[in-house]
C-alpha cells in the first residue's frame, strides 16, 4: 500500500485560506512548539508566551492568503512574527514601567525639566526605531532576533534556517546602515567600529 505523502506547507496554507481547520491543526502540530518556545525564551513568562503564540496562529488563520512561498518558508514567517510580537510586548511593558517610574520620580522630586527630558528620550527612541524599521526585512529580522531576543548568531541561524555566515553578513550590513543613518544624530565625527563579536553577549550583559 502506498502511503499518502504529507501535504506541503504551501498546500496547507491554501487549505487554511479556505478555512480548513484540519490544515490549521497540522500547521500548529508542525510549528506550535517552536513558536511557543521562542516566545517563552524572549518573554520569560509562560502565560505571555501562550498569548503571543495564540495571536500568531490566529493571524495566520485570518491572513492565510497573504502567504507567499516565494518570499520565504512558513516556519521563518511564523518565527519572525513571533519575535516581532514579543518585541511589541516588551516595548509595551517597558514603556508602562518607565511611565510609572517617571511619574513616581516627578511626584517625589518635582523636577521642572522632566517633560523636556521625556520628550528628548522619546524623540531619540523614535529615531532609532525609524532607522531599524527602514532596514531591509532580512537584515531587520536578524538584528531584532540578535539584540531584542538576545540570541547568538548560531541561534538566529537555527531560528531562520540560515547558514551562520549569512546571519553574520546580514548583521554587519544592518549595523553599517544604522551607523550611517544615525551617525549625525548621535555620534561624534569618528564612525563607530563594527565588531564581529556576537551581539547576544552585549544584550545579555
Amino acid at each position: 500500500m502506498t502511503e499518502t505523502p504529507d501535504p506541503s506547507d504551501t498546500e496547507l496554507m491554501l487549505r487554511i485560506g479556505n478555512k480548513d481547520d484540519t490544515a490549521m491543526a497540522e500547521v500548529y502540530r508542525r510549528y506550535g512548539g517552536a513558536v511557543f518556545a521562542l516566545a517563552a525564551r524572549i518573554l520569560g513568562d509562560r502565560q505571555l508566551a501562550e498569548d503571543v503564540a495564540q495571536e500568531v496562529f490566529l493571524h495566520l488563520w485570518n491572513h492565510a492568503a497573504d502567504f507567499d512561498p516565494n518570499r520565504g518558508k512558513l516556519r521563518t514567517l511564523l518565527m519572525t512574527r513571533t519575535h516581532g510580537r514579543c518585541v511589541d510586548v516588551i516595548r509595551s511593558r517597558n514603556a508602562r514601567s518607565d511611565r510609572e517610574n517617571r511619574a513616581a520620580d516627578d511626584r517625589s522630586t518635582g523636577t521642572a525639566d522632566s517633560v523636556d527630558s521625556e520628550l528628548t528620550t522619546l524623540t531619540e527612541a523614535e529615531m532609532v526605531r525609524s532607522a531599524v524599521d527602514s532596514l531591509p526585512v532580512e537584515e531587520r529580522t536578524v538584528l531584532q532576533l540578535a539584540y531584542f531576543g538576545a540570541n547568538t548568531y548560531r541561534e538566529v541561524a537555527t531560528i531562520l534556517s540560515l547558514p551562520e555566515g549569512t546571519v553574520k553578513t546580514r548583521m554587519r550590513s544592518a549595523l553599517k546602515r544604522l551607523r550611517t543613518d544615525l551617525h549625525e544624530e548621535f555620534f561624534s565625527s569618528d564612525p563607530l567600529p563594527i565588531s564581529d563579536t556576537d551581539p547576544s553577549s552585549k544584550a545579555r550583559s
